[in-house]
């Protein structure tokens, strides 16, 4: 049976790193303890043994300094020997071993000390050293003469003066590490077995937490992509699978409503397209059936017909232009000019309301309000506004534009008097066909994307806008463009 692996699974690749990682500190570990441990403990024995001597060095010729030297060999195990070299003798001025015999010249002459025998040869070989190279101090392994092992040996000045020296030397015996290396490779054994062991186990927990809630997340996205907006994504306990989870939510949320929009926009679309349609269909058949040989009736019914056709008309047109506007297949002609102008030749085409029906339409403007901007759009804007507060002002029949110049921006405001709109509905009221209460009703006139219209727009004028509005109070729909 073939098994199936995903290698590009995260929860394959988070146990097998958590694997490689314990396994790399393993095998750092054992590198460290058994290659390096000799090389560690030489160059911790030369630091202590430096370290002794230069706290030699600054206490000599104080009271007291052969006893702390008794102290130190004592708690460091270490053989520390003083010599004086005077016009070609050397006199032993400290050893813990010292003689009646400790300056008494040997059978060739030389003056070398005999403290102790068995370091006369190592204390010559380190006191060469020093002075034929003329260095500061001299270290050296060799051979313990009194144990089947290494020793480091120091020498350094303690004083130089003129036809006088006196020398400082150290011996350290060097432990055998071989057998603690064996103890450590037997332990680290056990520790690197029960470590990966545990590193296994570890690992696979870990990753299964981390990665379950990413597979009911992916299971939930299947399920969306399906159409079951409904669908609820958990995060788990992890900041970042939460944001995600909450994003998806959101998105969710949003594709439902959006899908209720495009049913809605479908059904009220058809609805509009089916009305003028069928009143075109029947006005041309009474036309051909009824009234082809009455003039008057005849020019009636055509004229229906071609009502019905404008609104047609202008039904496509704004969905298209609402279509290119928000795929930005539409660019805008920008221009300076000044708004104020632009609201005064507008109003002109209202009169016909002042005139006939009895409304007031005022206008305020402080400040001449230039600005950069398509003028074409922004007046398609304008119309709309104010041609939304004329139908719904009410009995008042007052409309007021206000243009004001503020913080760097021209704000544009217009307000009815009219029935309101209630606060629920306040931010739904740029979506295509929307109606209070959720209902969809035709208009008289219009095509109910007004609205739809001004927020793109205005949008792509980077501009802000919004509507405040108190039921039976009326509504201020307002923008604000940047100088």
């Amino acid at each position: 049976m073939k098994l199936n692996i995903d290698y590009k699974s995260i929860k394959l690749r988070l146990w097998i790193y958590f694997v490689l990682f314990a396994a790399l500190l393993m095998g750092s570990l054992w590198f460290l303890q058994i290659f390096f441990l000799s090389t560690y403990y030489e160059e911790m024995k030369i630091n202590e043994t430096l370290r002794i001597a230069d706290s030699i060095v600054n206490k000599y010729g104080q009271e007291g300094l052969f006893e702390e030297i008794a102290r130190v060999m004592r708690r460091n195990d270490m053989y520390i020997q003083i010599e004086a070299h005077i016009d070609d003798a050397y006199l032993t001025l400290y050893s813990p071993y010292y003689n009646e015999n400790a300056n008494a010249a040997d059978e060739e002459g030389d003056a070398d000390p005999v403290p102790f025998p068995v370091y006369s040869n190592e204390i010559r070989a380190v006191r060469e050293q020093l002075m034929n190279h003329d260095y500061h101090d001299a270290t050296r392994f060799m051979s313990n003469p009194m144990r089947d092992t290494r020793m480091l040996a120091y020498c350094t000045y303690l004083d130089r003066t003129e036809g006088q020296e006196v020398l400082l030397y150290i011996f350290s015996p060097l432990y055998p590490v071989e057998s603690t290396i064996e103890i450590l490779s037997g332990q680290l054994r056990y520790v690197t077995v029960i470590s990966l062991i545990l590193a296994c186990l570890l690992s696979f927990y870990i990753s299964h937490i981390v990665t379950k809630p990413l597979t009911n997340i992916t299971k939930s996205a299947a399920r969306l992509a399906e159409g079951a907006y409904g669908v609820v994504f958990e995060g788990g306990h992890y900041s970042e699978i939460i944001r995600l989870a909450d994003t998806l939510n959101y998105a969710s949320q949003e594709m439902a409503r959006a899908d209720n929009i495009q049913k809605d926009l479908i059904a009220n679309v058809s609805h509009d397209l089916r009305t003028p349609l069928t009143m075109v269909k029947s006005y041309a058949e009474m036309i051909r059936d009824l009234s082809g040989d009455d003039p008057a009736r005849r020019n009636e019914h055509l004229g229906v017909i071609i009502d019905e056709a404008d609104r047609l008309s202008l039904l496509v047109s704004d969905l298209l232009e609402l279509s290119q506007m928000q795929s930005g297949r539409q660019a805008l002609s920008f221009t300076s000019f000044s708004l104020r102008e632009t609201i005064e030749s507008l109003l002109l085409s209202y009169r016909i309301y002042a005139e006939k029906e009895g409304f007031t339409l005022l206008f305020h403007a402080d400040g001449d309000g230039t600005i950069t901007g398509d003028e074409g759009r922004l007046k398609q804007v304008l119309s709309n506004l104010i041609t939304n507060a004329i139908k719904f002002s009410g009995d008042e029949r007052l409309v007021e534009i206000t243009l004001a110049e503020r913080d760097g921006a021209v704000r544009c405001a217009v307000r009815d008097y009219g029935v309101g709109i209630q606060k629920k509905d306040l931010k739904n009221i740029w979506q295509r066909y929307y109606k209070s209460g959720g209902n969809y009703l035709r208009a008289a006139e219009g095509t109910g994307l007004g609205l739809s219209i001004v927020k793109e727009i205005l949008t792509l004028h980077r501009a802000k806008f919004g509507v405040d509005s108190e039921p039976g109070k009326g509504s201020v729909f307002w923008f604000e463009i940047k100088i």
